[in-house]
């Protein structure tokens, strides 16, 4: 799979999931019309233990790294592989609601990566 992208919800809680891929490793972006760079997590499956770990890294003032550490940990865990996942979504004056909604379709386009990819 050479490049992968989906977008759920609409309005203000539209967010977007591209994903390329460094070899056999994907890199996902996942983002809403005020995409940036708020979060990144890289997630590794260990084999010995059979379980993914993630580490994040969050910048100033972001809460991005909840959608990157939850994609990140899912992805490694299904692919069995490294992942980088960068989180960057923003909304001005943004509602409870609003902010279920954006992680309920943020869990949805990772659900729907994951199902997309080759089984191993």
């Amino acid at each position: 799979m050479a490049k992968y992208e989906l977008t759920s919800g609409e309005g203000r809680t539209r967010v977007s999931l591209s994903a390329h891929y460094m070899g056999n490793e994907p890199v996902v972006l996942i983002y809403n019309n005020n995409a940036h760079i708020g979060a990144i997590a890289v997630g590794e499956y260990d084999h010995n233990e059979k379980r993914a770990s993630t580490s994040v890294i969050t910048r100033l003032g972001h809460k991005d790294d909840a959608i990157a550490q939850k994609a990140a940990h899912s992805i490694s865990r299904s692919t069995k592989r490294p992942v980088c996942v960068i989180a960057g979504i923003h909304l001005d004056n943004i509602t409870e609601q609003e902010i279920d909604k954006l992680l309920e379709n943020a869990s949805f386009v990772v659900a729907e990566f994951i199902k997309s990819l080759p089984n191993e």
